[in-house]
Formats: C-alpha cells, sequence, structure tokens
C-alpha cells in the first residue's frame, strides 16, 4: 500500500507549503501539486499524475476535499472508478477515509455540502452584481470606446462617403469588429455598415 499525495492552489496568492507540510507528515510515498489550477479546471496536470500512480490498495491523500474534486458529481464520479479499481482516500481536515464504511458516508455527506455552498456563493454573486448594475456600476472591462468616439466616427461614417470602418477603427486604435459592436451599442450603425 502507497499513500499518494495531491495538494492544488489556484492564484499566485496562495501557498502550497501548508498541504506539502501536512502531506509530508501523513508519510506520502508521492506528492503530486498543480500550482495555479482551479478546482473547475478539467485538465489538472497534478491530479492526473497522481491518479495515475495509484494501485490497487493504495490511498490517495488530500488536505481538504475541494482541493480534489471540482463537484459533487465529480467527487462521486470519482469514488466509483476508486471502488472499481481498489483504490482509498483520505482527507486529513475532514473525518473521510474511504476504507470504512463511515468514512464513506462522511465523504458523501461533505461533498453534497460543498455543492450547496458553492451554488449559494454564485447566487450571492450574481445578485451581488445585479445590484451593482441597478447602482450604476459596469461590471467586466471598461469599454475600449467612449460614447465620444463612437459618436465621433458615427459622424465620420455618416459625413465622409469615402471613411470605412477599418481606417476610423486604425484611427481610433481598436479592431473594425470592436468599432462596429460599439457603433451597434449606442444604436448609431446602419444596416449597410454592419454588413460591411
Amino acid at each position: 500500500m502507497a499513500f499518494v499525495g495531491y495538494a492544488r492552489v489556484s492564484t499566485d496568492e496562495q501557498n502550497l507549503d501548508l498541504q506539502r507540510n501536512a502531506l509530508q507528515d501523513a508519510r506520502c510515498d508521492l506528492v503530486f501539486e498543480d500550482d495555479g489550477y482551479s478546482a473547475i479546471d478539467t485538465h489538472r496536470p497534478g491530479f492526473a499524475l497522481a491518479l495515475d500512480a495509484l494501485n490497487t490498495g493504495d490511498v490517495l491523500v488530500v488536505w481538504k476535499m475541494d482541493r480534489a474534486f471540482r463537484s459533487l458529481k465529480n467527487a462521486l464520479d470519482t469514488l466509483e472508478v476508486f471502488e472499481a479499481k481498489g483504490f482509498e482516500l483520505r482527507c486529513l481536515t475532514e473525518p473521510i477515509d474511504t476504507t470504512t464504511p463511515f468514512g464513506k458516508f462522511v465523504y458523501q455527506i461533505r461533498n453534497v455540502f460543498a455543492e450547496l455552498e458553492r451554488n449559494i456563493i454564485r447566487e450571492r454573486t450574481i445578485a451581488g452584481m445585479e445590484a451593482a448594475r441597478a447602482r450604476g456600476v459596469t461590471i467586466g472591462r471598461p469599454r475600449k470606446l467612449s460614447e465620444y468616439q463612437v459618436s465621433h466616427a458615427q459622424r465620420v461614417l455618416s459625413e465622409n462617403r469615402s471613411a470605412n470602418v477599418q481606417t476610423i477603427a486604425d484611427e481610433l486604435g481598436v479592431a473594425p469588429v470592436t468599432l462596429l459592436r460599439s457603433l451597434k451599442r449606442y444604436k448609431a450603425v446602419t444596416p449597410e455598415l454592419v454588413s460591411d
């Protein structure tokens, strides 16, 4: 039986040292890591290598459940694969150890609550964004063109027949598609310009 450790952090501000130390104290034979990968990333090289390193009877050791699994479905699907291949799972900060029936039960219940927590956070985020929009806050990247620039572009296009979207976009330092989108957003674009 081998103990295969897995650690993950999603941002540069986070540090792997805490997880590394915990996995070392748990006497893991191998430790694989993903630095800068979100839990929802479908491809995490370190996690894939950790799974490849497991043999029948081996135990995957993680510091916290959310370090390894991106959703309830992912966690339960992985547990099914583990059961079929004879792998076990142990979590160092939670009472989860699939070598025992109680550990399997806690594993399933814990992931139900983790999924619920993610859904609540998602709902709060959406509600917060809607409230900010209602207060006039712009969500997302700032616009590349101001209303004045768009108005100027529309005026040039309507007054100068030789002017074209490409030339004006170049002058404004944006791609033609960005200019067209901006004209459309401010309802300043005519059908013939969209087809250009």
